[in-house]
């Protein structure tokens, strides 16, 4: 096999472990805080800060998953820095820890 043959190889088996790695994280509900919410409202806002009055800095669909930190305050759960969420309109997904 030439040089360039087993190169372009290499490539396509590391892009395939990569994948399958990612995969099974995300199958498992794995999460980097332990934490990992799925949205039941239709839309749910993002905030700045821990309060319903707070400027709007993103939004989530319904059934959408993501990462949070573990724990509530004042209502609602931090899921980035100057990104909170109420939590209310969120259930961890199973096997996680919130």
């Amino acid at each position: 096999m030439s040089k360039k043959t087993l190169i372009i190889l290499g490539a396509i088996v590391l892009v395939i472990v990569v994948y399958v790695m990612n995969t099974d994280k995300q199958a498992s509900g794995a999460s980097a805080t332990g934490c990992k919410v799925t949205v039941t409202a239709d839309v749910l806002n993002a905030r700045e800060t821990a309060d319903g009055n707070a400027k709007i800095v993103g939004k989530y669909l319904r059934d959408a998953s993501f990462d949070a930190l573990p724990g509530v305050q004042n209502g609602f759960r931090k899921v980035a820095d100057d990104k909170w969420v109420a939590a209310a309109f969120t259930a961890p997904v199973a096997g996680s820890a919130c």
